[in-house]
């Protein structure tokens, strides 16, 4: 029969397809990572195999769509391999049955040999040599069989939890985003300063200047990438931290204190690969001494999502206790920064720096027959957080819903807010004298719903309420705060250039002792 199946393209492009070879994912369907060694303790991933195989083709579009060219045939692969260990399966019951009546049968004969004070030799010894020889021989190829099944369940885990989530519905599909509003900002009436591009308006810039911030020391002391925070700088961080928390903490979110180093299988089931879609170093993995070589592998995190997901790792979670809602801040770590041009320089691009993110929980339920929230109730009020910490920062920005070539392998829907940086702006030529606004946006938040995927890898199970069968929570998560680019935008977007001073927004002041500009001095 014909394949109505999407064409795709092979790791090297070398096939037909409607991505350009620019935008494909660096992965090769052939290619198995090095495996991560997990403990009997690590929790057990329960990816969703039998609709994997029931949707096959509904999977292999969604690959297309979010740019994973290579993984288009691991669907229909799982569904060859699935029909291979049925087969198996049924094949199995022939020898297996026959062993048994073997086994009987060497039992009667051997019982009535000692039963007739009979020995080795004989007709009877001849029949119990060629019974157990037929039988050994019917064990051997019931083990290969098995072996052989066990080899396909194998590859069918691996081929399933390599797949990205389902798009939602939401997603636009391509490369494009599609703008949802903005915040601060109104397009026909942009503040004075849109109209006169200055480069010279960068927080690098404002920050040298007025010793807030210092790449020179931390270019000797770490290299590229890291950065000291000084005087007021140093404050601003803290502000902002405080600041987010105490939004998140006024809606109910509970605070929480994660660590900054987890098991690498734990990041991996929560959609962190080693590496990105660009075949770049994505998270850093701590090097072990030789007597520790045996124990499972740790990595720094790249955001608290990872350890928050990981909190309720292998727990089975009453449903009266959704949703979950969890507010952390830490370090994160970031192995690849970047490209280091001018719209990356500074704080924007960093191995380093302190978030603040959001991560919850929600029963998924088909229909919930509850009030209780859903993972699309949570998104909502994610953003709402996002919106409300932005607009009194005073920072003007724009929402985004994000295309399925931008989303990583967890999320199902994201939404971006990017902040307007006034040293991105670009002058535009010819007759047309407004600025270039396209390359001054950059991302702040980001906000996604990652369905069943999390909890089906870390082994997170809901039990109770309306629905007594077990089911996988939805998870969400977001950013409340990501200092440095905040922190960056504020010096930008708050310069008075005719005092030499940035004005510390209103909201921050309080976890500033009061201080209303950063720059004058007595």
């Amino acid at each position: 029969m014909a394949s109505s199946r999407t064409p795709y393209v092979c790791v090297n492009c070398r096939l037909s397809t409607p991505l350009s070879r620019s935008l494909c994912r660096n992965f090769s369907s052939s290619a198995r990572r090095p495996e991560i060694l997990r403990p009997a303790t690590a929790p057990k991933p329960t990816p969703d195999v039998k609709h994997i195989r029931q949707n096959a083709e509904l999977y292999s579009k969604n690959c297309i769509e979010r740019n994973y060219p290579s993984h288009a045939e691991y669907p229909h692969r799982i569904q060859q391999l699935s029909e291979e260990a049925r087969r198996l399966d049924h094949d199995l019951k022939a020898p297996r049955s026959r062993i048994k009546q073997l086994e009987k049968t060497i039992a009667k004969l051997a019982s009535s040999a000692r039963q007739d004070g009979q020995q080795s030799g004989g007709n009877t010894s001849e029949d119990l040599t060629a019974l157990r020889s037929e039988a050994q021989q019917l064990k051997d190829e019931s083990q290969a069989m098995m072996t052989q099944k066990t080899s396909c369940a194998d590859e069918i885990q691996r081929l399933a939890l390599s797949l990205p989530n389902l798009s939602s519905s939401e997603t636009p599909v391509g490369n494009d985003h599609r703008l949802v509003e903005y915040i601060n900002f109104d397009p026909n009436s942009p503040p004075e300063w849109v109209n006169r591009p200055d480069p010279a308006r960068s927080h690098v810039a404002i920050g040298t200047l007025l010793g807030l911030i210092d790449f020179t020391s931390s270019a000797t002391t770490t290299g590229w990438g890291w950065y000291f925070l000084t005087n007021e700088g140093a404050l601003l961080e803290q502000a902002l931290i405080q600041y987010s928390l105490s939004v998140a903490r006024r809606r109910g979110w509970k605070v929480v204190s994660p660590p900054s180093i987890v098991y690498s299988y734990i990041a991996e089931a929560c959609g962190f690969q080693p590496r990105d879609q660009h075949n770049e170093q994505q998270i850093w993995s701590i090097e072990q001494s030789e007597k520790d070589k045996s124990k499972p592998q740790r990595s720094l995190t790249a955001t608290a999502e990872i350890p928050l997901a990981a909190m309720y790792a292998g727990r089975d979670v009453d449903a009266s206790s959704l949703p979950i809602k969890l507010v952390g801040a830490s370090r994160c770590y970031r192995a690849e920064a970047g490209s280091r041009g001018v719209d990356t320089k500074g704080l924007y691009r960093v191995h380093e720096f302190t978030k603040v993110e959001l991560f919850g929980w929600a029963d998924n339920l088909p229909t919930p027959a509850t009030d209780s929230p859903t993972s699309n109730t949570l998104f909502s009020e994610l953003l709402d957080i996002q919106t409300e910490i932005l607009t009194s920062l005073n920072l003007p920005c724009r929402v985004l819903e994000m295309p399925s070539t931008d989303l990583g392998a967890s999320a199902s829907r994201k939404r971006d807010i990017e902040a307007l940086f006034p040293s991105r702006l670009r002058a535009t030529s010819g007759t047309d004298s407004s600025p270039d606004l396209g390359p001054a946006w950059g991302e702040v938040t980001s906000a996604s719903i990652c369905t069943d995927y999390q909890s089906r890898r870390l082994g997170t199970r809901v039990r109770g309420g309306v629905v007594k069968d077990s089911r996988f929570p939805h998870t969400v998560n977001g950013t409340a705060m990501a200092v440095p680019r905040v922190l960056a935008a504020i010096l930008e977007n708050s310069w008075d250039e005719k005092r030499g001073v940035v004005v510390v927004p209103e909201v921050l002041r309080n976890f500033m002792g009061g201080l209303e500009v950063i720059g004058e001095r007595s």
